[in-house]
């Protein structure tokens, strides 16, 4: 897999822009609800590059990148970094 996207920044470069986005959504303790789903992509469609984090109780019994994969694929953008329980995307 080539660690260049659309955008022509690599995920490194997109990792160190990231550092410095405060996040965007909060996923609280109801989950990933179709309303959180649908926010995450209007803050995309805005921005490209967007912080979420997820609280503790928001995984429901699932491990924090199973969620980070699963809100990805759930608002079709790029996982772009992982660290705790902030989850970085990028529009694709």
């Amino acid at each position: 897999m080539s660690t260049q996207n659309t955008s022509g920044m690599s995920r490194n470069e997109l990792k160190e822009k990231a550092k410095l986005l405060e996040p965007v959504i909060r996923i609280g303790k109801n989950g990933l609800t179709a309303s959180v789903i649908e926010e995450i992509k209007k803050q995309l469609e805005k921005k490209s590059l967007i912080k979420v984090k997820m609280l503790q109780s928001s995984l429901e019994g699932k491990n924090k990148k199973e969620m980070a994969n699963e809100i990805a694929e759930k608002t079709s953008s790029i996982l772009i970094d992982n660290v705790g329980f902030v989850v970085v995307l990028r529009k694709p």
